[in-house]
């Protein structure tokens, strides 16, 4: 009898699995070493074994990935360990600081208030946030973790973003959860864009750039940024504006 930890476990990589199709790591009918036979060969060691990740895949069938098979998919496609296995923090991207709960509050300060640079270079295992005094701070309607504030440079998104006013945003788990009418920044290839955001999509229906568009359009044209496995995209939750 499958256990619900494992259930639990073969949701997230479904979700996983998903994000990574989205990206391009994993094409499933590729010949040239993204296929599903491939990353049967990766994670299960037979090529053949294809069905089985299939059947992984199948929320109707009994079976389920294991979590030495699950450790190889993060070992191999740079999926976050403790996300995967125990369901905590985000399936890719960086790992925020911990917020603390502030001394003397019972308010916990959840949200990373960082330099726009600091951000934007950040990769998955980098410490850029270390480098810089990390604060902290809550908002009485944002729960949870995962939130992170920077200010804004440049007119590109006003009237809707203004220069100088903070933002902040949660990150979603790949191209796939991108709505419309939403202000995401993309970050990519150590840049940073606050944009409106489309996906644009090949003839398979995978999503391979994001045409970023500026709310203030007409100094600003929008332009194709490609997708790779290193974008991150966070979805813009509040604006904050000088008074």
């Amino acid at each position: 009898m499958i256990t619900t930890d494992r259930r639990d476990l073969n949701d997230r990589f479904i979700e996983v699995f998903q994000i990574l199709e989205d990206r391009g790591e994993i094409i499933k009918n590729d010949r040239n070493g993204r296929g599903l036979g491939d990353f049967a060969k990766r994670i299960l060691n037979n090529r053949s074994y294809g069905h089985i990740i299939r059947a992984y895949l199948n929320a109707e069938d009994k079976r389920c990935i294991n979590y030495e098979q699950a450790r190889r998919v993060c070992s191999e496609y740079g999926v976050n360990t403790s996300y995967l296995l125990e369901g905590n923090g985000t399936p890719f991207g960086m790992e925020l600081p911990s917020a603390s709960d502030a001394d003397g509050e019972d308010v916990k300060q959840n949200i990373l208030f960082t330099s726009t640079e600091a951000f934007a270079g950040a990769s998955v295992d980098a410490d850029s946030f270390i480098k810089e005094e990390q604060q902290f701070f809550s908002l009485p309607d944002l729960f949870g973790d995962g939130y992170v504030a920077f200010p804004i440079n440049g007119n590109s998104m006003e009237p809707v973003i203004n220069d100088g006013d903070v933002i902040i945003c949660r990150q979603i788990a790949g191209v796939h959860e991108i709505k419309e009418n939403k202000i995401y920044a993309v970050r990519s290839k150590g840049s940073l864009w606050v944009k409106y955001v489309q996906p644009v999509k090949d003839k398979k229906g995978r999503v391979h750039s994001l045409k970023l568009i500026s709310a203030n359009y007409l100094e600003h044209d929008p332009w194709t940024e490609e997708v790779d496995k290193n974008t991150r995209l966070y979805e813009v939750q509040r604006r904050i504006s000088e008074l």
